[in-house]
């Protein structure tokens, strides 16, 4: 049976958006399309990624509950309602299949972070590439040999038929769907949100196209971003991930690449005052500048769904951060950057100070 691979790419450019939502067949490639300088976001369900992240997602599960210490503080992780008839019921032959390739994970890749590591980087990168083959090694069509290292070629390729027979029909429904629901809110705000970010951290977005791997399970966070090149990865079966929340994770994520010029200030600065670069100081300031370009359709979106003698506060002061952003920041230990940048970053934003003054006295402050 040949793989099915869904793309969907979302064209920003300059006062026009416009997007394709239809289904790829095999081998079939996205239409190109003229840049300009905002995002072009390229949306892809692929299988074997898919695959890839729902085994390290199960290895990690299976390390939790060995590790009762583990798995009583280990968050939630996203729960996806599949329908009845696809509830997993594996033969023993499917189950040793699967043990198998859950236990390679398990020893392989599970102590590993997605975000950092440079083999699961390289692979999660393969494998989206090879995303049309109906195999990775090779055995039986030579351009479908993905180069994989050890034997995790042959691993996925024998737990390929127990995945696509009992989750990927589910899982490839949830991606589907996250994206037909995030496509509207791109639409909607994805030009003005694009042109603000790129103003704010004086960058231009990249003349490619921004790859979206979009996966029922991601890492521990619902989302993250590798760079060079840069690819988008984002679970779309996590509470965390959806409604107003899905412009904003895609936001974020994408601005990694935006970014880089307050990391290399950042950075810069510390080093002119002799101080240690502040560990994820960077991706505080992007989770915090996202929340705040994104706050008026937040704000939006709470009254819509408010009822009708529930009138919400307003924010009134530059170093009141809101409930749903400080908790996302807290809930990674970033409270005192959270502090931080209310104080010394959200008066750049506010058009009072300067990039430079906003940096140099923030990293003063740390």
């Amino acid at each position: 049976m040949p793989l099915a691979s869904f793309r969907v790419a979302l064209l920003l450019s300059l006062g026009l958006l416009s997007a394709a939502a239809a289904p790829r067949a095999l081998g079939q490639q996205v239409e190109d399309s003229i840049y300009g300088p905002l995002p072009v976001f390229e949306f892809h369900s692929g299988f074997w990624v898919n695959l890839h992240h729902f085994l390290y997602h199960e290895a990690r599960a299976r390390e939790a509950v060995k590790d009762s210490r583990v798995a009583a503080t280990r968050p939630a992780g996203p729960v996806l309602k599949q329908s009845p008839a696809s509830q997993p019921t594996l033969t023993p032959a499917e189950q040793r299949i699967w043990d198998q390739a859950v236990a390679y994970y398990v020893s392989s890749y599970a102590g590993k972070d997605l975000l950092v590591n440079i083999d699961l980087i390289l692979l999660k990168n393969q494998l989206g590439d090879f995303e049309d083959c109906n195999e990775l090694t090779g055995r039986k069509k030579p351009a479908c040999d993905a180069g994989l290292p050890g034997n995790v070629g042959i691993i996925l390729e024998a737990a390929a038929p127990i995945y696509r027979a009992h989750w990927w029909a589910d899982h490839d429904r949830a991606n589907r769907r996250w994206v037909v629901r995030v496509a509207p809110l791109v639409r909607e705000q994805g030009v003005g949100l694009s042109q603000r970010l790129a103003d704010i951290y004086q960058s231009k977005w990249p003349k490619e196209k921004i790859r979206v791997e979009v996966c029922a399970f991601a890492n521990s966070a619902g989302a993250y971003t590798t760079l060079d090149p840069l690819r988008v990865t984002i679970a779309s079966t996590d509470p965390r991930n959806q409604g107003p929340e899905a412009l904003e994770v895609l936001f974020h994520e994408a601005s990694h690449d935006i970014a880089r010029p307050v990391e290399a200030a950042i950075t810069r600065e510390c080093r002119q005052r002799d101080k240690p670069i502040p560990r994820d100081l960077w991706h505080a300031l992007i989770f915090f500048t996202t929340g705040e370009v994104l706050r008026p359709i937040m704000q939006e979106a709470e009254q819509q769904n408010a009822p009708d003698d529930d009138v919400s506060p307003q924010r009134n002061t530059t170093t009141t951060v809101p409930p749903g952003l400080r908790e996302k920041l807290s809930q990674r230990g970033w409270e005192e950057y959270s502090r931080l940048l209310a104080i010394y970053w959200q008066p750049y934003l506010d058009g009072k100070v300067t990039f430079e003054d906003a940096i140099a006295r923030l990293v003063s402050a740390v």
